[in-house]
């Protein structure tokens, strides 16, 4: 699939060269959804434009040209791509020794390391999608340029799914459904701080309350740090020199502070407060921890990528014999969340990064048990070489949403490094002094993100435990009006969400606005429903059933404690 996506990049590169001369072609690599291509064109791109490559492309498919690979030496690649001043700076930055490798398909030659099919005729099915702005090698100090993206599939039935997959996800767009649900907003005053509405801090509070009774349920005790601490701090934790790009800074009394990116060295100065015994292991920490990190703008989306966040953080400190039990136990906490909202998972296990602190011999320690637990618990899994975090190995949780994106979300890092670096100690059996070892574990990830996942997930039509409006009430004229809000008091009464569209409309007017609203249950109050005592209830998205106030009561209530995801 990469070999086939990159191919038809370059396919794209090609076409897009024969039909604008003037181009200056960046980079174009495939990705997991498709493949793009950054390009410096003087004309402005447009959907007429896309329409246009497509065509050439297919001819280019159509030609079945074969790719053909080449080392060449340095001086070569820098006559050759004297006219590409952005294929001159990638080969000037090229080490000494490197192997300089090209492609041609035809009349096209694109400095390439591959892979790639063998010739243009092995492209089946393939669509352009959009266009954006992208800055050369991401640097916001550097050109602006257009970014072409594009997807292909070996199948045209594959390719069909995967647009229709697409044309779901718009529908289900968090920042429409957003702003359509009064549920949150986003302002050039605050970029990458998001602002939540009435409805949206039920939906967060409601999340927050369920994280807390799990939390308990599973031993957690929860602790709350301050969000600007002492640059001290963050040199030993190693932030201040593994991640100061992400970090927002300001000084007190003329002393260097940092805004908290992560929880966890305040986690660590918790633990050092008191003396602990192996007895007191595993301690379980929680904390729903406000975060700031610095964004570039170009990648903020939404609430997916904000600047400020609230991590649901915890730090397990165990003994080395503990580490398994707590990874299969926080595995069996995130089996119990993600099943709650509909959500299935991958695994993956990423290893070592490049910026990475402690010796080889941690490093192999704690991958090694990670991957135990994950065999030993039969999951599959993946690897992902060097993604882990500066401070050790972690599992990362993909979720997979009813439209069969993932989203990654929970994470299970094991750190020897901290515990180390804060001289944290507990003593042991024998009364030596000996270092914990620590889990840094989210479930929600962010709870901001989580809850744009939850809004794509369900389409804005929240399972009733979750819905802001749990319940409208829909009187047919003023004359029913009385009876609705009685029957409101009721509900409310019970703890149940309820409102009444008393508004001098039709009541086929008040279904459809209540239907637009994703409201679980729209109840019509008329003559005939105070007459007989029997509710008449639209499920949204679908039947009406009907029963009593107190069975209907009883049937919200359960599903509300029960935090079922049906209606």
């Amino acid at each position: 699939m990469k070999a086939l996506r990159h191919t038809t990049a370059h396919v794209m590169a090609q076409a897009i060269k024969r039909l604008f001369g003037d181009v200056k072609l960046a980079i174009g690599p495939a990705i997991d959804t498709g493949f793009y291509y950054d390009l410096d064109l003087e004309h402005r791109l447009n959907e007429d434009d896309l329409s246009a490559i497509e065509k050439e492309m297919k001819k280019i498919v159509k030609e079945n040209l074969k790719l053909e690979r080449s080392i060449i030496s340095r001086e070569e690649a820098l006559k050759l791509f004297a006219d590409e001043p952005y294929k001159i700076e990638l080969i000037e930055n090229l080490p000494d020794d490197a192997e300089i490798s090209i492609y041609r398909q035809g009349e096209f030659v694109d400095l390439c390391a591959g892979p790639h099919v063998e010739s243009t005729g092995k492209i089946k099915a393939f669509k352009l999608l959009s266009i954006a702005g992208a800055y050369w090698r991401g640097d916001e100090h550097n050109k602006m340029l257009q970014r072409i993206y594009g997807t292909a599939f070996p199948t045209k039935d594959e390719l069909a799914a995967y647009l229709k997959m697409l044309e779901e996800a718009e529908k289900r767009d968090h920042r429409k459904l957003g702003r359509e649900l009064d549920l949150f907003s986003l302002h050039e005053e605050g970029p990458g701080f998001p602002f939540f509405h009435p409805n949206g801090m039920i939906v967060r509070n409601n999340l927050i309350d369920y994280w807390h009774e799990v939390h308990k349920r599973y031993g957690y005790q929860e602790i709350k740090t301050p969000i600007i601490l002492n640059r001290k701090l963050w040199e030993t934790s190693g932030h201040w020199d593994h991640y100061k790009e992400n970090m927002y800074f300001t000084q007190i009394d003329e002393a260097d502070y940092a805004v908290k990116p992560m929880n966890c060295p305040g986690g660590m100065l918790v633990y050092k407060t008191q003396p602990h015994s192996y007895r007191d292991l595993p301690l379980r920490l929680g904390e729903l921890g406000l975060v700031h990190r610095h964004e570039k703008s170009g990648v903020l989306h939404g609430l997916f990528r904000v600047r400020a966040f609230t991590q649901d953080d915890a730090h397990i400190f165990m003994t080395p014999d503990q580490i398994e039990d707590e990874i299969q136990r926080t595995i069996d906490l995130f089996d119990e969340v993600y099943k709650t909202f509909g959500l299935s998972y991958k695994a993956e296990l990423s290893t070592r990064p490049e910026n990475s602190m402690g010796s080889d011999e941690v490093w192999e320690q704690t991958t090694a048990a990670l991957k135990n637990a994950l065999e030993h618990r039969g999951l599959d899994y993946i690897i992902n070489e060097g993604d882990g975090a500066f401070y050790g190995p972690k599992i990362d949780f993909h979720l997979v949403d009813a439209i069969g994106r993932t989203w990654q979300c929970g994470t299970i890092q094991l750190d020897m490094q901290m515990p180390e670096k804060f001289e944290l100690e507990y003593t042991a059996p024998d009364g030596s002094k000996q270092r914990p070892i620590m889990i840094h574990r989210v479930v929600y990830g962010s709870i901001e993100r989580f809850i744009g996942i939850l809004i794509e997930h369900y389409a804005g039509a929240f399972p009733l435990w979750l819905a802001p409006v749990q319940i409208r009430l829909l009187p047919v004229n003023d004359d029913h009006a009385d009876f609705a809000y009685k029957l409101r008091d009721q509900l409310r009464a019970e703890g149940l969400r309820v409102e009444v569209d008393a508004r001098s409309e039709k009541v086929g007017k008040k279904v459809r606005d209540s239907v637009t609203k994703k409201t679980p249950y729209s109840l019509v109050i008329g003559a005939k429903e105070i007459e007989t005592g029997e509710l008449a209830i639209r499920k949204y998205g679908g039947d009406e059933v009907k029963m009593s106030a107190a069975d209907f009561i009883k049937y919200a209530t359960d599903k509300v404690s029960a935090r079922d995801e049906k209606y």
